[in-house]
């Protein structure tokens, strides 16, 4: 009887010293206590010794210097007025605007060239077909900033002077000053305002500089590149019988691919889609290498003349993370739309 008495005893023992292991939920807890308590250790730990360099080398810190005068001037200021003698808070709110339209018109033109592309890659037409192939393969093949370098080159190298600029259209301009077009007026009939040769360059109507054209066309063409490819895959992932059932309802191939297949492609196409709408965004960033003024460079020329660079790299990942939240949730939201209605 002893022996069978001592494995009692050892079960009984091993069965509470086995409590914690057997408690799932408190183990949850200490386990995410004690990660949190150690990343909170290692941000004081960055912090503290970051602020003892930056007084021991006698660096002011802080963002009081967001109020003093920038001194330098913006070459684009299209939707904000800005002076040198302004501050820096207005000079990096100017940067946030500048990436801010390119990267929206850059996720505009990059679906619609996306998705004509798929269509064409999709299309019974072999030559089409395979030119939407190449072009797919070559640009998503080829880093962006040789892209941006070769756009800006194209544009500045390649098209005449003003005086002798290309006029495809009526009104329409385009030299190695950039991208002139008419614009309508504010006034109260409204009319165009067609742009004029004044000197050297245009005047009137809207002119798009070489450095802005030059980061539009790379981002819109590169990122339409993989947008295809996402547009296609959800394409193809519809059944081969709602094609069939469409047409055998006497609908168009236009029709079916519109009310049939698209909506149903969404579900899809939407989550891959949200990520190069984001890296769209994160790769305008690389405007500084043709000299757009978006919000790295200018806060670059500010780190520069300040020497606050802790606080300008901090404003520029702020300001990012803000827009990709921003684009993460809306695409999220339109996500979860998309999904019920292919459900019900």
């Amino acid at each position: 009887m002893l022996p069978r008495f001592r494995r009692f005893a050892a079960a009984e023992g091993a069965s509470k010293g086995t409590w914690f292991s057997n408690q799932p939920n408190v183990r949850s807890v200490v386990y995410q206590a004690s990660l949190a308590a150690a990343a909170g250790l290692a941000a004081w730990y960055l912090i503290s010794n970051a602020v003892e360099n930056l007084q021991a080398r006698r660096i002011a810190s802080g963002f009081e210097f967001l109020w003093r005068e920038a001194g330098f001037e913006i070459g684009e200021t299209t939707l904000l007025s800005y002076e040198a003698a302004d501050t820096y808070l207005k000079a990096l709110a100017v940067g946030f605007l500048n990436t801010f339209r390119v990267a929206a018109l850059a996720i505009v033109f990059s679906t619609l060239i996306g998705l004509a592309i798929a269509l064409a890659r999709l299309s019974r037409n072999w030559l089409l077909a395979q030119l939407a192939a190449c072009y797919v393969e070559v640009l998503r093949n080829v880093p962006l900033v040789v892209q941006l370098f070769f756009w800006y080159a194209v544009i500045t190298e390649s098209l005449p002077a003003p005086t002798e600029a290309l006029s495809p259209f009526a009104g329409v301009f385009l030299s190695n000053r950039g991208f002139a077009f008419p614009t309508l007026t504010m006034a109260a009939p409204l009319a165009l305002e067609y742009p004029v040769l004044t000197g050297f360059n245009f005047s009137g109507g809207a002119l798009l500089s070489p450095e802005f054209t030059a980061l539009l066309l790379g981002l819109s063409l590169y990122t339409a590149a993989f947008i295809a490819e996402i547009v296609r895959a959800g394409i193809l992932a519809v059944d081969r019988g709602q094609f069939e059932a469409a047409y055998s309802q006497g609908l168009s191939q236009r029709q079916v691919m519109r009310f049939v297949v698209l909506p149903q492609a969404l579900r899809v196409i939407v989550p891959p889609l949200s990520s190069q709408y984001l890296n769209c965004t994160k790769n305008s960033s690389l405007a500084v290498a043709i000299g757009y003024p978006d919000l790295v460079a200018i806060a670059n020329t500010t780190i520069n003349q300040t020497g606050q660079a802790i606080e300008g790299i901090a404003i520029i990942m702020v300001v990012y993370l803000t827009i990709s939240l921003a684009i993460s949730g809306f695409m999220n939201r339109y996500n979860r739309r998309v999904a019920l209605r292919g459900s019900k």
